[in-house]
């Protein structure tokens, strides 16, 4: 196999693991084919109104302020005098998009759902709005369509703001909010004049959602305690006030309408959301109206958090529930059928009904979520030999029957609360077996997963011995023939489970995953012999060396892994790598380059130490990480100037000099978009197009610069560092300053322990030529430097990759970050910047290791498949860490472990790119 084959063979298998990844933990929980199921009795209200106040958080609204006034007058006599209240808990990711599907539809939404910017509908559901007669909705464009689209009928209307109005750097973002109630006083005044419209408005199950963003708009832009936001929740609070005085007078006070006041997420003291901190996941819900349970005393309750001594409601019963709860609550309040795909569990404590009522409203939900399960059992037997089903053995078709006549036997007697308890435990039994059939060909698929990852770095590790190993070459010319009598039982075992796929109606990707690993192994039985030759040349080393070696790398990869979990890891690995100089020759050979590396290291491994990026921000950090940029390239351009001598080369120094007044102006337009936003006067036109045109010539400006390593390098940095800088808030912008400067330092000492290396490393990196052939095919054997090299590469790669947070986190990511960009929301240009912002230290570390590779004359494809050994090791940790529950911190820091491995690996593919760019 030569290398091109290689590479697309390493492409493919690394593609269908980072696809498997999705299918076998992330598929669509969701079934369709179900009954719809609604309480057989008449319904307490025919109307409901749902306020959802985008980013509130519960501590936000009950809480006092410093006056000992409640922020939200009106509400809080709600909960105090006429309502029931609690908090909603929801669930990671706490974005709005499955914030909002988990309260109108009742199911938590899949990942999958993030590749549509969480605003269109990978597939179809059923919700509370779909079974209404009609529902009006106003709000927002991100939220509003994705419950219109794919209704069963045209009975969802939408009335939304342009997109152009979320702007966090707004004057005023609450009118955002204004906005949606006087559209809706416009509407229902217009009702007067238009008998239609009149005619819908007072049928029954009827729903009016009003979506409310401009807290969390408020929110992001100046932080959730900051006096914009506390004014825009005593905003909010006046105009649901009038507005339920609107809607009473325009029933006449019929007593029939039903009100919900919760939010989809909550947010960080620092102003974003995402993960599963507290106060992102505990919500206010607030309920009062036509059936809805009023305040009742209490004289002691008792919750984990223990706010309620703080919110002063210690005496006013509270009652949580699940975000997914929240849907059986309206769709009980309206009489209308639960959604079909809602797993939430009707909060009985907030009904005020009958008995009866409430027995018959919770067996309705069981029956709802038992058809979830009868479908997805039946879904799972149809693609399952019948000698090889294993049922769900705790709820097997003849315990349904026996708890459905029990529960209706206990209905009938009026038992009413046995009733209810066999309801629940019937729910969460059907909730165990959907789970277990979601999860059913789980085991299976990962089996092969693994024996084909494993067997693919076994065949990497196999080709790298092969290339830096004697082999004797009459036994590699007989592997073939020796091997050919085999083939054919992998070729009846591939055919045989093909068979077994075939008949089980598998689908497309279940075939890739099982025959992959008969491929691959395979491939490395038919170099068997080659293998046991390779066994006794390495045999031939002393036994201890080898195996010190071996207990080494295992215990360097070890921490790499945890380094995902703990970035302090890094530091201590870092530390580590500090220590290099000492015991390698070099602490004697050259002391001022070894108190270099270890003074990055160490400062370096400050970074991993620091808080998550985004949480304060620091704009002076900022500048000063641009003056030292300018300050370092000054330098240089001063040492290449004197050293240069042809008219050409100093003609050189003009990009970098160019690109160093560059990064002045990018200081400058960092701190005029901070004034600007900071005066509420929005982003400046001249700072938005000079960031963006950076962004540009980021890409273009190093290619034409010198092609010698020094000027390429640093042409490279001010390029990469002047995008850094617009992308930044805090002190980040010093981490790629710290790291160029470790990355340098590591070229200079692997030149010196370079035994080709025969002159002085510091006119070897003036002299060095990228246009020059770097393509060192089979110069030299592999050495145990290749590999500590390789180490080193991935170890800084993860730094680069974790330094100054865990990305994996989606509360990681400041929208302040790309302020100098644009204000207006749009997921994915901010997405792609944040994603631009942390590739930048990546690329500075691979420009590095290209450097590295290229003077110590080894070939890029033994560097590069020692990489992939390392990486592929990593991957298969990660690939048993992977969970999809949790927190979404939890669920992607393991996703991202893959995501980054793959991404890693791909790199290496396109190793031969960054050689082009220097």
């Amino acid at each position: 196999m030569n290398m091109l084959q290689f590479v697309a063979v390493g492409l493919a298998v690394h593609l269908v693991f980072f696809y498997s990844i999705f299918d076998i933990y992330f598929t669509s929980p969701l079934v369709h084919g179900m009954t719809p199921q609604r309480t057989p009795l008449s319904p307490p209200a025919k109307r409901l109104v749902l306020f959802v106040a985008d980013g509130l958080r519960a501590d936000v609204l009950c809480r006092l302020d410093e006056n000992g006034s409640p922020r939200a007058s009106y509400l809080r006599k709600v909960i105090e005098e006429k309502g029931s209240w609690g908090v909603s808990h929801t669930h990671v990711p706490t974005e709005s998009r499955p914030g909002h599907v988990a309260l109108i539809a009742g199911f938590y939404e899949d990942v999958s759902a993030v590749a549509k910017g969480w605003k269109d509908n990978p597939i179809e559901f059923d919700s509370v709005f779909n079974e209404s007669k009609y529902t009006w909705s106003w709000g927002s464009p991100d939220i509003l369509p994705m419950f219109a689209k794919g209704a069963s009928k045209d009975h969802i209307y939408t009335f939304m703001y342009p997109a152009e109005n979320e702007d966090f750097a707004a004057k005023d973002a609450s009118k955002l909010d204004t906005w949606v109630f006087d559209e809706v006083k416009k509407f229902l005044l217009s009702a007067k004049t238009n008998d239609t419209l009149l005619s819908q408005l007072h049928e029954e199950n009827i729903v009016f959602f009003l979506h409310l963003l401009g807290l969390d708009t408020n929110g992001h832009a100046h932080r959730p305690m900051s006096r914009e936001y506390i004014e825009n929740v005593k905003i909010v609070d006046a105009a649901i006030r009038e507005f339920v005085s609107l809607i009473e007078n325009f029933y006449e006070n019929d007593e029939k309408t039903a009100y919900v006041f919760t939010s989809d997420h909550g947010m960080t003291d620092w102003g974003t959301h995402g993960a599963g901190h507290p106060s992102e996941t505990m919500t206010p819900l607030v309920a009062w109206g036509a059936g809805v349970q009023q305040a009742q005393q209490v004289a002691k309750q008792n919750f984990p958090d223990n706010l309620l001594q703080d919110w002063k409601l210690e005496n006013i019963k509270r009652t949580d529930v699940n975000q997914a709860d929240v849907a059986p609550l309206m769709a009980s309040l309206i009489g209308v059928p639960l959604p079909l795909n809602s797993v939430g569990l009707l909060p009985l404590e907030f009904l005020n009904n009958t008995d009866l009522f409430k027995a018959e409203s919770m067996y309705s939900n069981a029956l709802q979520i038992l058809e979830q399960y009868k479908v997805k059992m039946a879904q799972k037997q149809k693609t399952t030999l019948s000698v090889l089903f294993s049922p769900f053995k705790l709820l097997p078709e003849s315990k349904q029957i026996d708890f459905i006549w029990k529960i209706r036997n206990l209905i009938q007697q009026e038992k009413y609360n046995e009733a209810i308890n066999l309801c629940k435990i019937l729910i969460n039994l059907a909730m165990e077996g959907l789970s277990y059939y979601h999860t059913y060909d789980r085991f299976f698929l990962g089996t092969s997963i693994v024996f084909g990852f494993v067997g693919w770095t076994s065949y990497v590790i196999l080709i790298i011995l092969k290339m830096h190993a004697c082999v004797n070459k009459s036994t590699m010319e007989n592997i073939m023939f020796r091997g050919h009598p085999h083939s054919k039982f992998f070729l009846a075992f591939a055919m045989a489970v093909a068979f077994f796929l075939l008949i089980q109606a598998s689908p497309w990707t279940h075939y890739i995953y099982c025959l992959l690993p008969v491929f691959m192994w395979h491939s490395i039985y038919k170099e068997i012999m080659t293998f046991q030759d390779i066994t006794r040349v390495i045999f031939r080393h002393p036994f201890i060396h080898s195996l010190g070696f071996l207990f080494v790398f295992i215990l360097g990869i070890e921490l790499l892994v945890l380094s995902f979990f703990f970035r302090y890891m890094l530091t201590l690995g870092l530390a580590f790598l500090a220590g290099w100089p000492f015991v390698s020759k070099l602490w004697h050979q050259r002391k001022v380059g070894s108190l270099s590396w270890i003074f990055g290291c160490l400062f370096l491994a400050v970074f991993p130490l620091m808080p998550v990026v985004g949480r304060e921000a620091n704009i002076n950090l900022v500048t000063i990480a641009g003056m030292a940029a300018v300050i370092i390239g000054v330098f240089c351009i001063v040492i290449l100037w004197n050293i240069s001598k042809s008219a050409q080369h100093r003609r050189d120094l003009d990009i970098l000099f160019f690109q160093v007044l560059h990064v002045i102006l990018c200081i400058y337009i960092v701190n005029s978009t901070q004034y600007s936003l900071n005066l509420k006067q929005g982003l400046p036109l001249f700072c938005q197009v000079v960031s963006w045109a950076t962004l540009g010539c980021s890409f273009v400006v190093p290619l034409l610069s010198s092609t010698l390593l020094l000027q390429r390098l640093l042409s490279i940095f001010l390029s990469m560092v002047s995008t850094y800088i617009l992308l930044s808030t805090g002190y980040e912008a010093l981490f790629p300053l710290v790291l160029f400067y470790l990355m340098f330092v590591w070229i200079n000492m692997e030149q010196e322990v370079n035994p080709l290396v025969s002159i002085s490393p510091w006119v070897k990196i003036f002299s060095i030529d990228f246009s020059e052939n770097t393509d060192y095919v089979n110069l030299r054997p592999l050495q145990p430097d290749d590999i500590r090299r390789s180490y080193f590469f991935v170890f800084f790669i993860v730094t680069a990759f974790f330094g100054t947070g865990n990305i994996a986190s989606i509360n990681s990511f400041d929208p302040a970050s790309v302020y100098c960009f644009l204000t207006v929301f749009n997921p994915f240009v901010m997405g792609s910047l944040m994603m631009w912002k942390i590739l930048i230290p990546f690329l500075i570390v691979m420009c590095a290791f290209e450097s590295i590779q290229v003077f110590t004359q080894l070939s890029s494809k033994s560097l590069f498949l020692t990489v992939l050994v390392i990486s592929d090791i990593m991957a298969l940790h990660f690939f048993f860490l992977v969970k999809d529950y949790g927190s979404w911190l939890d669920i992607g820091t393991r996703l991202l472990k893959w995501i980054q491995r793959c991404g890693l690996e791909y790199s290496e593919y396109v190793d031969k790119s960054i050689e082009t760019i220097l």
